[in-house]
Formats: C-alpha cells, sequence, structure tokens
C-alpha cells in the first residue's frame, strides 16, 4: 500500500481546473481534494492532495491512475462498484483494480478512507454523480 501511495506524486493540484471537490471521512478524519479538467465529456486530468491513511493514500492512486479517459458515467458505474464491494455484496472491483487493498474491506473504519476520491469527485460533479449512498 505504500508504494501505491508513492503514486500520487504524478497528480499534483491543479489550480486552473474548472472543477474542484473535497471529502471528509467521518470514520478516520482523512480528507482528500480534487481538482478536475474535463475535456470532450472525459476526465483529462485530475489533481489530488491526500491527507489520509496509507489505505487512503493507496486507494486515492488508484483512482487516480484508472479515471483519466473516463466519463463521469463510468466513475459513476466504478463508484457503486467500491460502494457494493464494501457493502460485501460484490467481488473486488476490477476498475478500479481494487484487489492491492482488498484487504482493508475487513476493516469498516477504513472505508471511509477507500472512499474518499469518490467522494470528492462527486463533489465536483454532483450532477453526474449523485449518490447518497457515500
Amino acid at each position: 500500500m505504500l508504494a501505491l501511495a508513492t503514486g500520487l506524486a504524478a497528480y499534483p493540484r491543479l489550480p486552473d481546473a474548472p472543477l474542484h471537490g473535497s471529502a471528509r471521512s467521518e470514520t478516520c478524519g482523512g480528507s482528500l481534494a480534487i481538482d478536475v479538467q474535463m475535456v470532450n465529456g472525459a476526465i483529462a486530468s485530475v489533481g489530488l492532495m491526500v491527507q489520509a491513511c496509507a489505505v487512503g493514500q493507496a486507494s486515492a492512486a488508484l483512482f487516480a491512475g484508472w479515471v483519466i479517459g473516463k466519463s463521469a458515467a463510468d466513475a459513476a458505474s466504478a463508484r457503486t462498484s467500491v460502494v457494493d464491494w464494501l457493502a460485501g455484496d460484490a467481488p473486488v472491483p476490477s476498475a478500479p483494480d481494487l484487489s492491492a487493498i482488498a484487504i482493508a474491506r475487513d476493516y469498516h473504519a477504513r472505508h471511509g478512507a477507500i472512499l474518499l476520491p469518490w467522494k470528492a469527485l462527486g463533489n465536483a460533479l454532483p450532477d453526474a454523480l449523485p449518490d447518497a449512498r457515500i
């Protein structure tokens, strides 16, 4: 997980991006801010500032590596897969591939950290990713 967290350096903040969102985990106190640039309906770039545990950082790195090039609908579908997996109703999502942090699912207190990038993206794109389940 720590090796994944180092990948966050590839996603520095994008202050000139038109879309911004943030999220805070109520279970662990971790936080994440996201900057989003969309081009032709797809996420062209993201910038992140993550202040979370290793699980939250790894989740954010996996998310960032996956989300580039995806539409808001793709992100919404993937977010549903992540939420269902955390609830125990689905296998480990393959998009994004969360197998590297799958062990964290057994620790409910880490679910908030895993969901940080999804919550922040939902706040940056509220019309495209409405979902009260997270």
